[in-house]
């Protein structure tokens, strides 16, 4: 077997058929068809199951996916390091936190495709609960998140920085320029990030702790959103100061003056714990320390 049937073979599981893993890959559907059968004889088993036009996975199909898993990420290890220590080359996938990309992650990229240009970034949008298992099967390099501080025996912090909260208004909102506290909100519809989102689960735990019954108008993950709805006076956005930078300087959202409990958060960099440092992860880490400064 080789390493280009088992990407293909990956493809197919992610993609849902033959044609639009061909269409992925760019390869005609006839190449696909080859490899997979190639790799079904080799194993001595069958690993898709046809369903008129779709396919779905065989038992040992799925016994198949982790050990691909596996071996394409040594293979993008291998490229990684086993290349000139002062030139490497290869792909390195990074899981980031949507927050990050507002202004931290683009000077990030631009810094380090200037140090190291035979790296290619591959990003990947994570979510706070599903980054810890993309590390440990190898689906990602290296995390760049932004969560509450996370123990993880599977895990090794590499960085970690003290980030802030809050909650942004319109600047005629009721509450702009006053000092506010949990019972203050109670009146105020609010706007909040997912259900998978560490940051809304913290404030309606507070919330619910001070007897506040939260008025929810708006959930997304898209900041971009509850900005636009903050800035239009529609409520008050919960969110990470480093997305609301630029609207606080030309003025289009407000920053409340909160006196309540604090919401502890971190930008943080991990790898799986058995991860080799070499240039290509260390230069990527060593920027974004000195970046966050």
């Amino acid at each position: 077997m080789t390493i280009i049937q088992l990407s293909t073979f990956l493809k197919i599981v992610e993609s849902g058929s033959f044609s639009a893993a061909a269409a992925g890959l760019g390869y005609a559907q006839s190449t696909v068809t080859t490899q997979i059968r190639q790799l079904e004889e080799e194993l001595g088993c069958r690993l898709f199951d046809r369903l008129g036009k779709t396919v779905v996975l065989a038992p040992q199909g799925e016994k198949l996916v982790s050990y691909a898993e596996k071996m394409l990420q040594l293979e993008r290890e291998i490229r990684l390091d086993i290349t000139d220590e002062d030139e490497p080359r290869g792909v390195l996938k990074l899981g980031v936190s949507e927050s990050l990309c507002y202004n931290r992650i683009p000077e990030v990229l631009m810094d380090y495709k200037n140090e190291v240009p035979g790296i290619e970034i591959r990003l990947v949008f994570i979510t706070h609960d599903s980054f810890p298992e993309m590390l440990q099967k190898g689906e990602l390099d290296l995390v760049y998140t932004l969560n509450p501080y996370m123990e993880d025996e599977r895990l090794s912090l590499l960085y970690k920085k003290a980030e802030r909260l809050g909650f942004y208004v319109s600047p005629d909102h009721p509450l702009a320029g006053k000092r506010i506290k949990e019972k203050d909100l109670a009146s105020y519809p609010m706007l909040l990030t997912g259900h998978d989102c560490s940051f809304r689960k913290m404030l309606l735990d507070d919330l619910a702790k001070c007897g506040v019954d939260a008025k929810v108008l708006l959930e997304t993950s898209s900041k971009e959103v509850l900005k636009q709805f903050a800035s239009n006076g529609l409520g008050l956005a919960f969110i990470p100061d480093m997305t609301a930078e630029k609207e606080t300087k030309n003025g289009s959202l407000k920053r409340l003056d909160w006196r309540g409990s604090s919401f502890p958060v971190y930008s943080q960099v991990f790898v799986h714990k058995d991860k080799h440092i070499g240039k290509a992860i260390g230069s990527l880490v060593d920027i974004i320390r000195s970046d966050a400064r």
